[in-house]
């Protein structure tokens, strides 16, 4: 397996551009945030558990970040049909970015080397950027443990 340097990204650098296809049609980009905040939560695969519990979360708080003025988008490199089943069975309603090129994963330094069962295999490492109104990286969270993340990022995203 060839050696990958993720891109090391730090608060205050600009969140790196990203213009891709998005559940239910049609494509998200990075400007259609501006002058908004924007958590972008990345996971691994629609419909597993961790991944499912931590959608479900952010779905169940959408209103307190809208009050707040901050956008959610959850981002995988799943195709836009897995995206359109999972977001139907559970009712999601954070709109979801599919990275199929792994572009925006790597532009974020989230596509690394992983292991599991003594196996090792490049894929998507939980993680979550908190981007200001300004465009610039506010804060984040890297190996994320599900359970009670999206409550944490509501709270940093309130002290905007």
């Amino acid at each position: 397996m060839a050696e990958v340097f993720p891109v090391q990204l730090g608060i205050g650098d600009k969140a790196p551009d990203f213009d891709l296809p998005r559940d239910g049609s049609g494509r998200i980009r990075l400007a259609d945030f501006t002058g908004k905040p924007l958590v972008v939560y990345f996971y691994p695969k629609d419909d597993t558990t961790a991944c499912t519990t931590e959608s479900i979360s952010f779905t169940a708080l959408a209103a307190a970040f809208a009050k707040a003025d901050v956008a959610l988008l959850g981002v995988s490199p799943d195709p836009v049909k897995s995206h359109d089943k999972f977001v139907k069975k559970y009712a999601l309603s954070v709109p979801l970015a599919s990275d199929e090129e792994k572009t925006m994963a790597m532009a974020y330094g989230v596509w690394r080397e992983k292991s599991m069962y003594g196996r090792t295999y490049m894929g998507v490492v939980r993680s979550t950027f908190l981007i200001g109104a300004d465009g610039h990286i506010a804060r984040i969270w890297d190996k994320v443990k599900v359970a009670g993340h999206a409550e944490a990022v509501l709270a940093a995203a309130m002290e905007l």
